[in-house]
């Protein structure tokens, strides 16, 4: 078998190289869009896995930037334009940040070569905080991406705890270590002859919001947006 565990373009990978051979992913986008299963809850084919991210959570990410941050006013948003659930994290962040009378502006960066150009598109757009888009390159140079934010002080939100434990202010999505493991557990049941038609994908069912005091940039954290922290690192 096969575990694809390199977002959208591993999994489509696995499911091409045969029809037969079991393939586990693990992905951020809706696996029913991109064509890897018929249906989340009877997958019907040789593929099933983990859906990392089964809501759209850049308008929360918006709110908690400017609960900690209230001053912010312009937020670039960090995002693949490869990945096929772009589109709609973006627009949901966007409608966030409309909501709260705040400006946006879109930084892609397609590989980790162009992080290093969306920092300075990032300066002259004069932004004041960024968001991080849910895919694996931001993931990969996130000790970068938050190295830069803090020398700039610019608040920064991620979509994993691994964000804010290597300084960013705050992150907030699901457990990118919880997908690991029901990853893990979804190979051992088929290789002892579950078939993976019949396993449904399963989705993260709880959000960890972990915030980082160490990194508050001057900022006034919230004892509300603390005590309903899943994390507090000091």
């Amino acid at each position: 078998m096969i575990a694809a565990t390199g977002d959208v373009a591993s999994a489509r990978a696995a499911q091409d190289a045969s029809s037969t051979v079991p393939v586990v992913f693990t992905i951020g986008g809706d696996p029913v869009r991109i064509g890897l299963v018929k249906s989340l809850n009877r997958p019907g084919g040789h593929v099933t896995g983990i859906l990392f991210n089964q809501n759209v959570l850049g308008a929360k990410r918006v709110e908690l930037l400017r609960e900690i941050a209230p001053s912010v006013s312009r937020v670039a948003l960090l995002m693949n334009p490869t990945n096929p659930n772009v589109d709609v994290e973006r627009v949901d962040a966007e409608a966030g940040a409309r909501k709260l009378g705040l400006e946006t502006v879109t930084l892609n960066a397609r590989n980790a070569r162009e992080i290093d150009t969306a920092f300075e598109q990032l300066l002259g757009a004069k932004a004041d905080g960024i968001i991080t888009a849910t895919d694996p390159i931001p993931l990969d140079r996130r000790e970068e991406i938050v190295a830069f934010a803090n020398r700039h002080k610019l608040p920064v939100v991620g979509f994993v705890r691994q964000f804010a434990a290597v300084g960013g202010l705050l992150s907030y999505g699901p457990s990118i270590s919880w997908m690991y493991r029901q990853a893990g557990d979804y190979v051992g049941q088929i290789l002892k002859g579950v078939r993976p038609a019949e396993m449904p994908v399963m989705q993260p069912t709880k959000f960890e919001l972990v915030v980082d005091l160490k990194t508050a940039l001057g900022l006034t954290v919230p004892m509300t947006l603390q005590a309903s922290a899943d994390e507090v690192i000091e």
